[in-house]
């Protein structure tokens, strides 16, 4: 995937991009590599995405990292990073993966599902 586009939009403006999708898939065409997630209301889509999330995406799309790492450069506590993780994750904004940390278990990595992501609102 190149780009995630999150934005605002109404119910319909959703449908219209679902159907256009739609129609790509039915011609088989190719889809144009873009993911877009919408939120009605630009106060929620900002509430969702805090700051602080925004900050723990743009950690992930450097580099994926472990949660340990992110706890370390963003100077938040285990619990809270290990939450906006699960949040992020379940919107599809990154995934992450169990791997073994020699002499210490496993550690889980964190990493972007694209290399960018646009953040589009409209106030209106």
């Amino acid at each position: 995937m190149s780009k995630v586009v999150i934005r605002t939009d109404t119910v319909d403006g959703f449908f219209a991009r679902a159907r256009d999708a739609a129609r790509l898939a039915d011609q088989a065409q190719a889809f144009d590599g873009k993911v877009t997630l919408s939120f009605e209301d630009p106060q929620r889509m900002f509430t969702v995405l805090s700051e602080e999330r925004r900050r723990l995406i743009r950690e992930v799309m450097r580099e994926p990292q472990t949660i340990k790492d992110l706890t370390s450069r963003l100077h938040r506590n285990r619990s809270a990073i290990t939450k906006d993780v699960g949040l992020l994750e379940k919107m599809g904004l990154v995934v992450s993966s169990r791997q073994p940390n020699p002499g210490h278990g496993f550690q889980k990595v964190v990493r972007s599902i694209a290399p960018k992501i646009e953040l589009v609102a409209t106030l209106g």
